[in-house]
């Protein structure tokens, strides 16, 4: 008789993963779907600004996605949503036992993530937290709660989207090759059907452009941004951006922050990427030769698959971690996501 072993009956007693999304925009909606095709993990919760759904038996994409598009919020659900003014408040408060929830928000203004994840904080809430922050500032913030996260009983994920985040891990296991890390650069290219579909994202990266920043973007109108695609014909180009891989990488004890650079295209009309995305990570071996090694992405992954994929999968690693006691902030580039099945 075969008897199961004791790692894979831990591992069974771990899943299915109860969890939520909190921000319904694109990456909320394609993390939606690509949950629907999963088994260790069960979506039960989702909010949005106006409001939020749940279902202790699960969530239904399709449902949810139909609900948005007629009526503007998950709120309006006739059988399982409800409107708030506080939705996040009161979803957290409201959903019942949630393993962990992935963070799929836009981060402006630049304090907004910091707030919220208080908010889990004053809640009394305990389980697995998620993002995936961009900005190095806005990362700084979430490390500034590492002591009262652990207190809480809180294991935080924190830069575990493409980049930060996949690419940032790549870069992590490229450095073991190397005795000394030269330069780790990352280039990215971005292709989405039109902008309408990842606004919170398109303002973000709007803000890295010359001549914008965090506050500008977050006060454009869509008038303003639809004039300024306009310009540039539905064309971002980034370069030298203020991206949080820089501070994973050097907290991690790989490389100083200066010799990180993040840049990339971004198509809004188009969803074909501009250009490949890739990292570069150049050192010295141990012998004394300088090489590069170069992880580059397939064209036909989107961004919400590198995304929402890479984030559930630190999401898993995290429960894990969770579940032995280990709280507090943990980055893309110190732990290694697990496949969620």
């Amino acid at each position: 008789m075969q008897t199961q072993s004791a790692t894979t009956r831990t591992h069974q007693s771990y899943f299915p993963m109860r969890v939520g999304i909190l921000g319904f925009g694109g990456l909320g909606q394609a993390a939606s779907r690509l949950l629907s095709g999963k088994q260790e993990m069960q979506w039960v919760v989702a909010a949005d600004k106006s409001g939020y759904v749940f279902d202790a038996n699960g969530l239904d994409a399709d449902r949810c996605h139909q609900i948005c598009q007629q009526y503007g919020s998950l709120g309006y659900d006739p059988e399982r949503g409800h409107l708030s003014e506080n939705s996040i408040t009161t979803a957290i408060a409201n959903a019942g036992n949630v393993d962990g929830y992935f963070l799929a928000l836009p981060n402006l203004p630049n304090t907004f993530m910091a707030s919220v994840v208080r908010q889990f904080v004053e809640a009394g809430w305990q389980g697995v937290l998620v993002d995936a922050l961009k900005r190095t500032s806005a990362m700084e913030q979430i490390l500034a709660l590492t002591d009262e996260l652990r207190d809480a009983g809180i294991t935080y994920m924190t830069g575990c989207g493409a980049t930060p985040g996949l690419l940032t891990a790549a870069a992590s296991v490229a450095a073991q090759s190397f005795a000394e890390i030269h330069e780790v650069k990352i280039t990215f290219g971005v292709g989405i059907a039109n902008w309408d579909a990842y606004r919170a994202t398109i303002r973000e990266d709007i803000a890295h452009m010359p001549g914008y920043d965090v506050e500008k973007a977050h006060a454009m109108s869509d008038e303003e941004v639809v004039a300024l695609l306009e310009q540039t014909n539905g064309i971002l180009t980034l370069e030298n951006m203020e991206h949080a891989d820089d501070l994973m990488l050097e907290m991690a004890g790989i490389v100083s922050r200066d010799r990180v650079s993040v840049g990339g295209v971004v198509d809004t009309r188009n969803p074909q990427k501009p250009l490949s995305t890739n990292v570069k990570v150049t050192g010295r071996t141990f012998e004394g030769k300088i090489s590069t090694h170069t992880f580059t992405l397939g064209d036909d992954t989107s961004m919400a698959a590198n995304v929402c994929g890479t984030a559930f999968g630190y999401l898993k690693a995290g429960y894990k971690l969770y579940r032995q006691g280990m709280h507090g902030v943990f980055t893309a580039a110190e732990v290694m996501p697990a496949f969620v099945r």
